[in-house]
């Protein structure tokens, strides 16, 4: 079981990889995926023990130093965020839908937690800058009250670091709608 998560954002994809061999080198954790990602940006998201994956972070961040865009170490992250990230999520029932965009990769992934810890939501997407000019965003449904909730703690949490770039709630969406997220 995942104890915590650890998210790095370089906007260097050199600095990134040099980062990613510096956070395995630093404690026992577990790489779950490193990549580019557009514009030129580089995200490394790894798992494991609070202490380790805290430690694997300040590692990545000294080596990645001024490149650095965003950073976070979430402990006991919900398991529906890595779900999300992977698109493994069909909605069950199609209620209200809620959107959170953001302008680091890092703020999708922790305002994604904070969303799904604050009310009763399915997280179905959790999309990490790939094909979207570095942006990245956050699409989850629930009933309409869950929905505003998770949605206004989710962007809080993001925006006290400046990364929210729009939310927005929309009550009984068309069915085409969540058709078109997948």
């Amino acid at each position: 079981m995942t104890t915590a998560i650890g998210f790095l954002e370089t906007n260097s994809i050199a600095r990134g990889i040099e980062a990613t061999d510096a956070i395995l080198k630093a404690a026992d954790i577990e790489l779950i995926s490193a990549r580019p990602n557009c514009p030129g940006k580089y995200q490394v998201l790894f798992s494991g023990d609070v202490a380790a994956v805290d430690a694997s972070l300040k590692a990545g961040i000294r080596a990645s130093e001024k490149y650095v865009v965003d950073s976070v170490v979430i402990p006991r992250i919900h398991p529906q965020v890595i779900d999300a990230i992977g698109m493994a999520c069909q909605p069950m029932e199609m209620s209200a839908l809620g959107v959170m965009e953001f302008f680091s990769v890092t703020a999708a992934v922790y305002a994604a937690d904070a969303a799904v810890k604050a009310a009763e939501v399915q997280l179905l997407d959790v999309r990490l800058g790939t094909g979207i000019g570095g942006k990245s965003f956050v699409i989850l449904t629930g009933e309409v009250a869950a929905v505003n909730e998770s949605i206004s703690c989710g962007a809080a949490a993001a925006a006290e670091r400046g990364m929210v770039l729009e939310k927005c709630v929309i009550p009984n969406p068309r069915p085409e709608v969540f058709e078109s997220i997948y």
